[in-house]
């Protein structure tokens, strides 16, 4: 199938407003619609926050029952549907069920005026769904008739929009069920094996494998923790987020420099990196574009694959139990992932992740 690319996340919160401030205040979103039981949706509250072309619909159940209501009881706060966009809905969703995704939701139509959304939900890994959207002259609309949308910013940012795009996800999965996984994407959606590596932080160990869909507009990280090492992060999110699920996602940015000294001085904490990290990157990358002397007061990091360069950085979490963040990348051309950032973005973590461990013992 042609998917265009990541069309929105869906959060199931607690509080869907208390998130929203959050994301609006601290990350730069606004503020676009709303919807709940006097929209069609009995039983949720649902609100639709936007930057660039990033859209996040945040719902909390209102009723006892409600599967948002279940996913927080068990998970928390977090990603419970990572939504595509398709050009075709219908033959999408045939497709994912021929492959060996699970129907949830049957494709229906959402018309209102000149816009027409096409939307159907299948199954992804864990509590983790996929809904598979069609769009047709919805410029200024997210689903027609359900998500009443607002005139104008309710919640504005502090001046332009600094991220354009969900760029990947990041799953973290159970031991053993990486290679299962990566086949049921390239068998139910016909995405492709773009990128895949062993991982060692210290003592810890983790298998990685990437999953593209043939445009390049979509793509999952998929990692499983190596129980033959010492256990790390991504056991501790196994744990605490009570199975697999998305730790992270990745925010595209036209000028990560500017992104992170903005975010930052709205409150968002970013991981630390290393001085000495800086020391190597003549010899292990060669020239770069932007001058490491931007580069290294904010910790943001540098990698390269065949086409071109990447800059990331992760943002520290904000979530309670700890199992998700975000993070920031800046693409000059790079299409995939190189060698050394993956280890070096999860030793960064790794610290992160240590402190709090140490902060929560000396609290005892």
């Amino acid at each position: 199938m042609d998917y265009l690319g990541i069309d929105h996340v869906e959060f199931y919160v607690g509080d869907a407003r208390q998130a929203a401030f959050v994301l609006c205040s601290a990350f730069g979103f606004r503020l676009c619609g709303q919807g709940g039981p006097e929209t069609g949706l009995p039983g949720q509250r649902s609100l639709l926050l936007g930057q660039g072309e990033c859209r996040v619909l945040l719902t909390s159940g209102l009723l006892p029952g409600h599967p948002a209501v279940d996913y927080v009881a068990r998970h928390g706060d977090g990603v419970a549907v990572v939504a595509f966009g398709t050009r075709d809905a219908r033959s999408a969703f045939a497709a994912a069920v021929a492959g060996g995704a699970t129907a949830i939701e049957a494709p229906r139509t959402y018309e209102a005026k000149e816009a027409s959304v096409t939307a159907a939900v299948v199954s992804g890994f864990g509590d983790v769904a996929h809904r598979l959207v069609e769009r047709h002259g919805t410029e200024g609309e997210f689903l027609p008739g359900v998500i009443e949308m607002l005139d104008g910013p309710a919640l504005p940012a502090d001046g332009p929009d600094l991220l354009r795009t969900i760029d990947h996800a990041a799953v973290c999965l159970e031991p053993g069920t990486l290679d299962a996984t990566t086949g049921f994407y390239r068998s139910a959606f016909g995405f492709d094996l773009i990128f895949e590596e062993y991982i060692e932080v210290g003592g810890q160990g983790m298998s990685s494998q990437v999953v593209q869909s043939p445009g390049g507009g979509a793509t999952l990280t998929l990692i499983q923790p190596d129980l033959s090492r010492s256990p790390g992060q991504i056991d501790d999110f196994l744990a605490w987020h009570a199975g697999p699920g998305v730790q992270h996602l990745a925010l595209s940015s036209q000028d990560i420099v500017a992104a992170v000294d903005a975010l930052g001085e709205r409150g968002v904490g970013f991981a630390p990196t290393p001085d000495s990290y800086y020391g190597s990157l003549d010899s292990r990358l060669g020239a770069v574009d932007l001058p490491v002397e931007r580069l290294r007061p904010r910790g943001i990091l540098v990698d390269r694959d065949h086409w071109g360069q990447m800059y990331q950085i992760f943002a520290t979490s904000l979530h309670v139990r700890r199992t998700f963040f975000w993070e920031l990348i800046e693409r000059h051309g790079a299409r995939t992932f190189g060698t050394s950032n993956i280890p070096a973005l999860y030793e960064a973590k790794e610290r992160e992740l240590a402190a709090v461990r140490g902060t929560a013992k000396a609290a005892l």
